[in-house]
């Protein structure tokens, strides 16, 4: 059960988008990528619209109803200014994607956030892999 006073999506987008970059660096630098200009590089394949919407897919299925009414209305928000080389669905998802993460870190849901940014770390790298 949510409490009822939440941030707004916006405001849980926004903070999902630093907690999601903050980990995509640190496991980054964890692997021991060290200099800026790699570790630049390699952070954009992770966290773009289009990477963050792979993401989203690999943990749409396990949002709970009130994880799920979170995206819903992040995806929805009027408020939403895409840059003009992505779709708007593939915006919309990634801003809902962030607005999860956010929501998880707000609660201090940590395992369950940590659970999340594992498998979108996965979900892209398979990406990758592919081609």
């Amino acid at each position: 059960m949510l409490p009822k006073e939440l941030p707004t999506p916006a405001a849980l987008a926004f903070l999902g988008d630093a907690v999601h970059s903050h980990y995509v660096r640190e496991t980054l630098v964890r692997r021991g990528i060290s200099h800026s200009k790699d570790l630049n590089a390699a952070a954009l394949r992770y966290v773009t619209a289009v990477a963050q919407e792979r993401a989203y897919r690999a943990i749409a299925g396990d949002l709970s109803e009130e994880e799920a009414d979170v995206y819903r209305r992040a995806f929805n928000s009027p408020h939403i200014n895409r840059p003009k080389n992505i779709s708007g669905e593939t915006y919309r998802t990634a801003t809902g994607f962030e607005a999860v993460l956010g929501l998880l870190d707000y609660l201090g849901e940590h395992d369950r956030l940590g659970d999340f940014l594992a498998r979108s770390m996965i979900a892209c790298e398979s990406a990758l892999q592919e081609g």
